[in-house]
Parts: structure tokens; C-alpha cells; sequence
């Protein structure tokens, strides 16, 4: 376990980890069979993923990978060096944007070199159109990688933009935002008490005038794909540990063949009240974020089995459900009077595929349709071995101490931040999510392009103000009443300054993650008082927080506002909260972060090879035992993912 080497290659903005499958030896050898068939299928869907993410993705990351495969024909520069380390970012962000920041990469090579690049290959070895020539090729793609002011952002949230035209995620075709919003404002029914998650499993596209969604499904668009992806899912479902989970992995074939959004909704709850397997996934067209609307899902895969350790923590928590909900700082109009079905495991992933990999989440929450919450629950994961990976990854870094200049605050987060911070992960992904209530006859999707950043606040508001509550140190979830503060702490620092690294000079916040953090942060500055200040010291800023009880009141009173918008759709209160608060960033102190940060030589960004799950065969054809291989290089790993998965 201590010889393990988490830390990996690092290029770019990124470090690469890698991640520990703890106590998979302890499977059955069924439950390691299906961990193997579910992986593969979370495998399948990789180019969905790249394709969604830009229209010329695919064709641009398949013709470098074809160059680089022959780099004997091209001598060793610095522009082979660039064009290296481009390819790289792309299988990182899954194509030519950046993962994180949505802004198109820059090229340090030239078009000159790229073209005499394509051209000193073998021309079969290029993913031509028929009939297509290499200029022709050229010709389509060149644009898009080097022509900076042609669709320069994979996601646009800047309010007063047509969101759909100047984003370049290939979700929509020759629609405007007003025709998308126009025509799944058509879709939606008030009365409607189940509603489907419109839009969520096609590309909303204008032909002859006409606007019509394309299905994604076995014989629609992605359909060579999802072939793939439902041969793996049937071999799973003949190893399923139980009737039930064979019953949900079926329903999610029917859901993939048909396209049809009742049976994903039918999956969804299904998948709910699975809960005795040690191993579950989650595969399909899942989160919004990368739709500037919050309408389109974007493929993902991951499959996992339970952490049983860890599972202790998060179990007391959604056992308790009730009382949270009962007690939480909202306008009792919004609370759930019953809570039902929350439950809450903490996993250890097994393989990652899509838009979870290679950067990964540590927790999720699902499913997302609101009524489905409120009458069936949902289910959380925060995943144990990811975070374990991070924190390896960052100890001795130096950062607590080029942020944090007050030795007690610095030992208070030396001694309880890891602890803290599951626990936050696990009310936001538990408790947070499932938390409160739309008011009948509120269109879930009211909040439009705010969406996504005021429920992550909601989540992680819910989660900031229960982590101080005696609660905790009852349940036995925090030590004592002082563990708290050194997660207010690093939260708030993070919201405030040190998030920035992630962000080029210049740049306003985009990603609802990022926005939800500086929003909460943000707010918290201007309404504390003095409670929270920032001071300079060393000609450096640092970040004081003088009454840590004071804070929990104003994250009580901010997630109430956030409930009550949340609640009755208010989008005007929505659009007010993030374009003060969550957008803009002060230039003079981004450039003290950054540099600050550049000097610590950290990589602002993390990302995950995944292991390589391999059969092993007996005399017979049978599966004996499934062996697990770390030692893939991130470079090998996208070329077999590119050559055993590219479907599309």
C-alpha cells in the first residue's frame, strides 16, 4: 500500500494520479466479472463524449493521433513537442477545449507544420470522408484549431449572449436560444406530475426550416456507440448479483435501444431501490453542465463497489435525513415533510469513462429529475479512493503555507481538513441535493443558465451549514466543536482567491461549480461586516475570518434565499445573485493568486489513468480471475482507449 505511486505525468495545467482499487481482491469472483463488464461498457461511450464536446473534436483528435503514431516521419522540434502536449490536453478535456475553463486551446505549433504533418503520413491512415482529399480534411479542421475567433468557447454563460450560437458544445444545430427555450417550453405541462427530463438524450437541430431532435439511441445518432456500450451491459446483466440489479441494468438497455425518456425515468428509480449489490455504475446521458441551457446530458460511465469503512459516515447521515431536513434554516414552505429514500455509500471507483475521466468528481448525487427525488429519493456516492488520491497528491505542497499565514489556523487545518472535507462532500452529494422542494406548478428548469450554479450553492450551502452544527460531534461524524472552522476556512480562501489559479488572466467565471464557490464566498465578504476581511501582509493578501459563529448565520440566511429561488423559480433573483456576486473576478489580486501559485510549481488541475482491468482465461474460455494492471502510461492508455473504443 505505501509502495503505491499515486502521482503520475504532469504536462500543461495538468498532474495526473492515479487511484487505488481498495479492496477489490475481496470481491467475489462474480462481482469482479460484472466490475470487468460494466467497466467496458463504461469504455464504449468515450467518443459520445468527445463529440458532444465539439463538433470537429473527433476528427481533429483521431488525425493527431494518426500523426503521432508515425512521429518517425516528422524529426524531433519544438513544435513536435507542442503538438505532443496539444493532443495530451485533448484526451484531458476530451477534446479542444479546456476542461475546466470551456476556452478553446492555443496552438504552439503552426498550421504550416500541421499541414506538412498530414501530409508526410499515409493517407489511409487518416479518418478521411469518402471521397474526401487531405486538403479537403485540412480545410474542415483548421479553422477550429487555429483560428481563435472561430468557436472560441466549448460553454458561453455571458449574460446578454446567444448562448446556443456562441457556444460550441455539439449539442444543438442551427438553432437560436430562443428557438431551443421556445420549443421545450412546448414540451413542458405544469400539470404534469412526472414530467420526462426533455431533451435530455438528443440534438436539438433545424433542417429544411423544421426544427426536430435526433435521438441518441442504438439506431439513432451515437448508435455505433451505444451497440458497444449495450453488449457489455447484457454481459453484465447474466453476472448481476441479485434480480434486482439484473432488472435495472435491462432497463437501461430498453432505455438505450428505444431512446425512450419514461424508461430512463423508470431506470432512475429502479436503480434507486437497488441497494444490496456491492457493485454499481452509473452510464448514460447524465449531467447538464456541459449545455449552457442545462437541457442536453453529457455521456459519462463509472462503475464502483462499496467502501464499507467509509460507508459508516455516510450512512448516519442519510439515516438522519429527517431531522436535517426538519431543521435546515429555509422557509418551512420548502422543506420536505417526509424525506424519502436517501441513501449513501462511499465507493470506491473501479473505472471512469466519458465526462468523468479524465478529471473526476468526488461526489455525485442522483438522479437529477426533481420529482423523482421528492417522491423516491436518491443516491449518493462520495468516492473514497479518488479523494484518498488527491490527498496523497497534495501533501508537502507548500500551499497551506503560502495561503495561510497564522500558525493556529494552519494546524487547525492540518488536523481536521481531509476529515472535513468528506464530510462536507457527503452532506452536499446526501442531504444537499435531496434537500427541500419546488412549489407546485414551478418549472424545474425556470432558473434557465443559473440552474446548475444556484443548485451546487444549495448543495454545498446545505453542507457549509450543517458542518457546524452539534449535530455532528453527537453522531459522531466530527471530534469536537472546533473541527468546523478549518473547513470555513479553506472554503471561503478557496472561493475568494486561491480558486483563480484555475482561471487565465482576463477570464470571468464560468464553470457552476466555480460560480456556486465565489458566489457563497463572495456574498458572505460583503454581508459579514468585518467578519470576514481580507488583509495584506508581505505585500501578499491573506484571509481572516474573526467570528466563525457569525459566518454559519450568514450561510443560514444565504442558503434560505437560495431554497426560496430554488423553490419558486425565481430567475430574475437567480441572474441577480451570479452576475454580482459569482462572474466577475478583481485583475490586481488574480495576478498576485496566479503568481503566488506559479511559484509553488502545483499543477492547479488533477486528473486520473485508470487502471487496466484484465481478464484472466482459463483452459476452458472462463473468466478465472480479473487482474489489475497500474502500470499503463497515460500516452498508451489514450491510444488503446482511442483504438479498442472509437466507435464513432
Amino acid at each position: 500500500m505505501e509502495s503505491f505511486n499515486y502521482t503520475d505525468e504532469r504536462f500543461a495545467d495538468v498532474q495526473l494520479l492515479r487511484y487505488r482499487l481498495n479492496g477489490f481482491e475481496e470481491l467475489t469472483l462474480r462481482q469482479k466479472v460484472l466490475a470487468y463488464y460494466l467497466s467496458e461498457a463504461a469504455l464504449c461511450g468515450r467518443d459520445i463524449t468527445t463529440d458532444q464536446y465539439g463538433k470537429y473534436n473527433l476528427r481533429i483528435r483521431k488525425t493527431l493521433e494518426a500523426i503521432y503514431s508515425h512521429h518517425d516521419k516528422l524529426p524531433e522540434s519544438q513544435e513536435w513537442e507542442a503538438l505532443e502536449t496539444y493532443l495530451k490536453r485533448i484526451w484531458f478535456s476530451n477534446g479542444i477545449y479546456h476542461h475546466y475553463g470551456c476556452e478553446k486551446f492555443t496552438p504552439k505549433f503552426t498550421e504550416t507544420f500541421l499541414r506538412n504533418a498530414i501530409l508526410s503520413i499515409p493517407i489511409e491512415s487518416l479518418l478521411l470522408n469518402e471521397g474526401e482529399t487531405r486538403e479537403e480534411l485540412m480545410e474542415a479542421i483548421f479553422p477550429a484549431i487555429f483560428d481563435p475567433s472561430f468557436m472560441p468557447k466549448r460553454v458561453n454563460k455571458a449574460d446578454g449572449d446567444d448562448l446556443i450560437l456562441t457556444s460550441a458544445c455539439h449539442f444543438y444545430e442551427g438553432v437560436t436560444q430562443q428557438e431551443v427555450e421556445d420549443y421545450y417550453a412546448t414540451k413542458a405541462n405544469p400539470a404534469d406530475k412526472e414530467p420526462p427530463s426533455w431533451g435530455l438524450n438528443s440534438t436539438l437541430v433545424k433542417e429544411n426550416g423544421q426544427i426536430k431532435e435526433l435521438t441518441w439511441k442504438e439506431d439513432g445518432l451515437y448508435g455505433e456507440a451505444i451497440h458497444h456500450i449495450l453488449y457489455w451491459l447484457n454481459k453484465a446483466a447474466e453476472v448481476a448479483e441479485n434480480e434486482q440489479q439484473r432488472k435495472v441494468i435491462l432497463l437501461l438497455c430498453d432505455y438505450y435501444r428505444t431512446g425512450d425518456l419514461s424508461l430512463f425515468d423508470q431506470y432512475s428509480i429502479e436503480w434507486l431501490r437497488e441497494q444490496d449489490g456491492e457493485v454499481d455504475f452509473i452510464n448514460g446521458f447524465i449531467e447538464v453542465y456541459g449545455d449552457p441551457l442545462g437541457i442536453k446530458g453529457t455521456w459519462e460511465g463509472i462503475v464502483e463497489y462499496k467502501d464499507h469503512v467509509a460507508t459508516r459516515r455516510t450512512k448516519t447521515i442519510s439515516e438522519n435525513a429527517q431531522w436535517f431536513e426538519d431543521h435546515s434554516p429555509i422557509d418551512p414552505r420548502f422543506r420536505k415533510p417526509v424525506v424519502k429514500g436517501v441513501t449513501a455509500n462511499a465507493i470506491c471507483a473501479a473505472m471512469l469513462g466519458g465526462e468523468e475521466y479524465p478529471s473526476m468528481a468526488i461526489g455525485i448525487n442522483l438522479p437529477n429529475a426533481d420529482w423523482i427525488r421528492a417522491r423516491y429519493g436518491s443516491k449518493s456516492i462520495t468516492i473514497s479512493n479518488i479523494t484518498e488520491a488527491y490527498n496523497k497528491a497534495a501533501k508537502g505542497n507548500g500551499f497551506k503555507e503560502e495561503f495561510i499565514d497564522e500558525e493556529r489556523t494552519r494546524q487547525l487545518i492540518i488536523r481536521y481538513s481531509d476529515l472535513c472535507d468528506d464530510l462536507h462532500t457527503d452532506l452536499h452529494e446526501c442531504l444537499g441535493h435531496g434537500s427541500g422542494q419546488l412549489l407546485p406548478n414551478t418549472d424545474p428548469n425556470a432558473l434557465k443558465s443559473y440552474g446548475n450554479t444556484i443548485e451546487e450553492a444549495r448543495a454545498d450551502l446545505f453542507g457549509l451549514y450543517y458542518i457546524a452544527d452539534k449535530k455532528m460531534v453527537e453522531l459522531g461524524l466530527l471530534p469536537d466543536k472546533q473541527a468546523y472552522k478549518s473547513h470555513y476556512y479553506t472554503y471561503l480562501l478557496n472561493g475568494l482567491m486561491t480558486q483563480l489559479t484555475r482561471i487565465t488572466l482576463g477570464n470571468k467565471i464560468e464553470e457552476a461549480h466555480m460560480r456556486n464557490r465565489a458566489l457563497i464566498a463572495h456574498w458572505v465578504y460583503e454581508h459579514s461586516r468585518g467578519i470576514v476581511s481580507l488583509v495584506r501582509h508581505n505585500d501578499k493578501t491573506y484571509l481572516r475570518i474573526h467570528n466563525y459563529e457569525k459566518v454559519r448565520e450568514l450561510f443560514a440566511q444565504l442558503l434560505a434565499e437560495i431554497q426560496r429561488i430554488k423553490s419558486e423559480g425565481d430567475y430574475a433573483a437567480a441572474r441577480k445573485l451570479v452576475e454580482k456576486y459569482a462572474v466577475n473576478i478583481d485583475p490586481v489580486l488574480h495576478q498576485e493568486i496566479i503568481e503566488r501559485y506559479r511559484r509553488l510549481n502545483i499543477a492547479p488541475y488533477k486528473g486520473f489513468i485508470n487502471p487496466w482491468l484484465k481478464p484472466i482465461i482459463d483452459s476452458q474460455g472462463c473468466i478465472k480471475d480479473i487482474e489489475i494492471d497500474y502500470s499503463e502510461t497515460y500516452t498508451h492508455q489514450m491510444l488503446r482507449y482511442s483504438r479498442d473504443y472509437g466507435f464513432l
